[in-house]
């Protein structure tokens, strides 16, 4: 779902693909094709998001047969084809049809069009897919949406195991785990460096206007466990490898009565 709009590559790719590429520009994901096109070329991040894969594959089993992973905000798929690479079977959403076609487009020129679905919508779709995936990415969409907290615990509610969550962040100290609450007269302890916290944007972060939110390291760490995860591993500095826990009952029942009320109109 990332879309930084100082960051959109419309592509110089060459080849037989190259009017296809070119057609269903501007590319996000500089995807590289069997007939050694790639999507974007001169993406201004690099081989993106190539180089991020690079470090987070090794944090995954090479065998994913037999699982099933939700990719929310899949834009043109490529994490979603590593995947399926391994053998997952994996529901690619996106609320954007541009990124869709794209993705649809080069599932077929990969072969991979049997083990991705399609799926168009957003992260507050999400509430009838509850405990349905083994693996849940929930990459570059929280900074985006106006209720982070609602968006993170529907994401996290759709996986029955593993959730991959990825923010843009400040960087900072990484916080020393779970906080405890300092009383009405300590509340000077919310200014600490490693307490979790998350920037407001107003109006636009880098040209971006849907750029909402900026967590802290310490803020992602305790979402996470808000919602009933635990922290596994780092594969990246903004990337975290979370793991469900029995407390994540206890947040789905929370979840659960929100969308309740706010269903009943009562709220």
């Amino acid at each position: 779902m990332t879309t930084l709009k100082t960051l959109q590559s419309h592509g110089t790719a060459e080849g037989p693909l190259a009017a296809e590429i070119r057609a269903l520009g501007p590319w996000f994901h500089n995807i590289h094709l069997p007939d050694g096109s790639q999507t974007a070329p001169d993406h201004p991040l690099g081989d993106f998001p190539r180089f991020k894969w690079e470090r987070l594959a090794p944090h995954l089993p090479q065998n994913l047969g037999g699982m099933r992973v939700l990719d929310i905000g899949c834009n043109a798929g490529f994490y979603s084809f590593q995947l399926a690479r391994r053998g997952a079977q994996v529901v690619a959403m996106d609320h954007d049809p541009h990124y869709l076609r794209q993705a649809g487009w080069v599932a077929r020129q990969l072969g991979l069009e049997g083990r991705v679905e399609l799926r168009q919508g957003d992260v507050y779709s999400l509430a009838p897919l509850r405990g349905q995936f083994d693996l849940v990415l929930f990459l570059g969409v929280f900074y985006h949406l106006r209720h982070p907290l609602l968006g993170l615990d529907l994401a996290a509610a759709a996986s029955r195991d593993y959730l991959l969550f990825q923010s843009l962040a400040t960087t900072g100290p990484a916080g020393a785990g779970e906080t405890r609450d300092p009383g009405y007269l300590g509340r000077d302890e919310l200014r600490r460096d490693d307490w979790p916290k998350l920037a407001f944007v107003e109006h636009e972060l880098a040209g971006d206007p849907t750029n909402w939110w900026v967590p802290n390291p310490p803020a992602m760490q305790a979402m996470v466990r808000s919602a009933g995860f635990a922290v596994r591993g780092m594969p990246d500095d903004d990337v975290y490898l979370c793991r469900r826990t029995a407390a994540a009952d206890q947040a789905e029942a929370r979840l659960h009565a929100t969308l309740t009320t706010l269903a009943r109109g009562t709220l």
